[in-house]
């Protein structure tokens, strides 16, 4: 075949390729070998799924729903691009009884459309909105397998991991950030043996291809009334946005601006000093010059006292993230959270709020056991010794590699002045 990517060669007979590809997939489940005639790329995610513990009989699981699917949906990136996908591809897939469908990077279906029967048959095998697709929990199939290696693939028939999802055919292309290279996500069409063309593979390539020129020529996303917005998570020093200017904060005037955005009464200068040094010597002299510091920083009018407030609301991805665990929308709250709040910060109020934010989250996504989200908590630098988490996919996702790190996580905590998460007691 001269593109290993597309299914089928030009005159193959789809009906026989497909039986070959059963009797291929049923040896491989059976005696964990790939014959021929199953393509490298196919056969290395065969691999990875039957690595990632996927069962051949098992299914998709819905994991965002109602509320949850629709604030994700709504500030997701590929939402500006929704228009155009249907202008694409939604008569195609419409005439052609195929669906369209629309996949974030970690393979979870935010967008399905199509044909009305073909949705319906397709919801059978929770081929729905909402519904995770990664590799990694269905095994091979185009979206998720997308995703997963970064480049546009077809999949045909029984080359799909699951045996209920081997009657369709689909191919996908990922859709990157224009500026960052990231993967946002994939466009997949999805349908029948028709479908197992290498045009069709090329056409849902060069949609992916218009999504992103489209996205380069969009202005960015402006903030509710241009509010200024502040970013201080993950980060030691804070990012002030505010009348189109980027201001990096020291480390005290980024406390300082966190207490105040979320205390729009004000502060007295006394209670500033308890929420900001655990040393009960520095005096309001030490406060007063700060804030005098900072209000140059800031420029006039955002900077009030007596008591020491902030003139406008100010936006922050603290307040991001904890509103949208209030409203249950634990996968857009975990996308806004990009490390602990001011990590090098010992200010008390400031620990308080980090530890509440932090702790809030993981228990969170503990509940919500979506494997994606725990591996990404699990492998990012605050969680790599969080226990509860790595137990908690363990259980979902009990891989060689997970299972192994559990284990040294339950040794750790076995020796003497470890508790847990690693934290070694006094």
């Amino acid at each position: 075949m001269s593109d290993p990517w597309v299914a089928l060669e030009p005159g193959a007979d789809p009906a026989e390729r497909a039986r070959m590809l059963r009797r291929a997939h049923e040896t491989f489940t059976e005696a964990g070998t790939v014959p021929r005639p199953v393509r490298p790329v196919v056969a290395d995610s065969w691999r990875r799924s039957a690595r990632a513990g996927v069962g051949p009989d098992g299914s998709a699981s819905v994991e965002l729903m109602d509320g949850d699917l629709g604030v994700y949906r709504a500030e997701h990136p590929l939402a500006r691009v929704m228009p155009l996908f249907r202008e694409l591809l939604g008569t195609f897939a419409s005439d052609g009884e195929h669906l369209l469908a629309v996949c974030d990077a970690h393979g979870r279906l935010l967008w399905v459309e199509g044909h009305a029967s073909t949705r319906r048959q397709a919801g059978l095998m929770n081929f729905v909105p909402g519904a995770r697709w990664a590799e990694t929990a269905v095994g091979t199939n185009a979206p998720g397998t997308a995703v997963a290696l970064d480049r546009p693939v077809q999949v045909f028939a029984a080359e799909h991991f699951i045996r209920r999802v081997q009657p369709w055919t689909c191919a996908a292309a990922p859709v990157h950030d224009p500026r960052t290279g990231r993967v946002l996500g994939a466009v997949d069409i999805t349908g029948g043996d028709g479908l197992a063309h290498p045009h069709s593979l090329g056409f849902v390539q060069a949609v992916a291809r218009a999504a992103e020129s489209h996205l380069a020529l969009l202005a960015p996303e402006m903030p509710a009334a241009d509010l200024p917005e502040l970013t201080a998570l993950g980060r030691d020093e804070a990012q002030l946005l505010t009348g189109g200017r980027r201001i990096r904060l020291s480390r005290r005037h980024s406390e300082i601006m966190v207490l105040l955005s979320r205390h729009p009464e004000g502060l007295t200068g006394d209670e500033l000093l308890c929420a900001l040094y655990e040393d009960e010597s520095v005096t309001p002299v030490t406060l007063r010059a700060e804030l005098a510091r900072l209000r140059r920083v800031l420029g006039p009018g955002l900077l009030a006292s007596r008591p020491y407030r902030l003139t406008v609301p100010v936006e922050s991805d603290v307040t991001v993230v904890e509103r949208r665990l209030e409203t249950g929308a634990v996968t857009a709250a975990a996308t806004a959270y990009s490390g602990p709040l001011l990590p090098a910060s010992q200010a008390p109020s400031v620990v308080r709020l980090r530890h509440r934010l932090a702790d809030g989250l993981r228990t969170a996504l503990i509940a919500r056991r979506d494997p994606d989200l725990l591996a990404d908590w699990a492998h990012a630098p605050w969680g790599e010794d969080d226990f509860d988490v790595w137990r908690a996919l363990a259980a979902t996702r009990p891989t060689a590699a997970v299972r192994s790190r559990l284990a040294a996580l339950e040794a750790e905590l076995a020796a003497p002045g470890v508790r847990r998460r690693g934290v070694t007691t006094p």
